[in-house]
Parts: structure tokens; C-alpha cells; sequence
């Protein structure tokens, strides 16, 4: 769901801060639960939460979980990223980088629940297992 700047409150920073440490410990549990499992079929697994920036309402602050697959050679077999939030500068739409008169700060924050992305995690991971790679 996208905001413009003027939807920028407390609660939204809030609503951000928690979806983002809810992921966090979750991605952190699949992990502990899942990196046997795939070694048992010579993959490596790995899971991670990512985040660039201090202030979610600054432009360049964005915040992600992940999930890359590897083989035994080390080479990246799939990679699943879900963008929690994401701020950036815009000019008639676009990205840009500097300020420019006219330019707007806009978020995004991703439009499922948190249970919702818990289960796209599980179904992708059991999905992967199940194809026997």
C-alpha cells in the first residue's frame, strides 16, 4: 500500500517498526528450523532480514526479508526477497536521488498481513523440498 508523505504518523512508523520484527524473528526461526533439512538434500539455505537506512521516513530507507537457495557448489539456485517498506523520492513518479522542487516522498509498505507472508514463506519452502532439486 503506497503513502504519500503527508500519511506519515506515528502509528504508521509503528505498524512498520512491528511487521518488521515480527519478519525478522520469524525469517530467524526459519531458518534454525530449515538449514538441516536442506543440507540433508546438499543445499545450502540461508534467510536473512535486510534494512538500509535509520529513518523509515527518509528516502533510501528499505526494509526486506529474504530466503536464497544454493547448491553444494555454492550457486544460487532461487532467491525469494518481500520488500516490508520501502521510502523513496519521486518526481512525477519516478525514483530520483536528489531533492527537486516538485519531488515527493512516497512509502510503500507491502499489502499482506504478516500471517499471510508467514504462510507464502512456509508454502515456498515446502514447494522447494517437495520438487526434490
Amino acid at each position: 500500500m503506497k503513502y504519500q508523505q503527508k500519511d506519515f504518523t506515528e502509528e504508521l512508523r509503528e505498524d512498520i517498526k512491528h511487521t518488521e520484527h515480527v519478519l525478522k524473528e520469524h525469517i530467524e526461526r526459519l531458518l534454525s528450523e530449515n538449514r538441516s533439512v536442506f543440507a540433508k538434500k546438499n543445499l545450502d539455505f540461508d534467510a536473512g532480514f535486510g534494512k538500509e537506512g535509520d529513518d523509515p521516513f527518509k528516502p533510501r530507507y528499505s526494509s526486506s526479508i529474504s530466503i536464497g537457495i544454493a547448491d553444494e557448489s555454492s550457486e544460487l539456485i532461487d532467491l525469494h526477497i518481500i520488500k516490508i517498506w520501502e521510502c523513496e523520492r519521486t518526481l512525477l513518479g519516478m525514483p530520483i536521488s536528489k531533492n527537486v522542487p516538485g519531488s515527493k516522498i512516497i512509502g510503500e509498505l507491502l499489502d499482506e498481513s504478516v500471517e499471510e507472508i508467514k504462510e507464502e514463506l512456509k508454502e515456498y519452502i515446502e514447494e522447494f523440498l517437495n520438487e526434490g532439486i
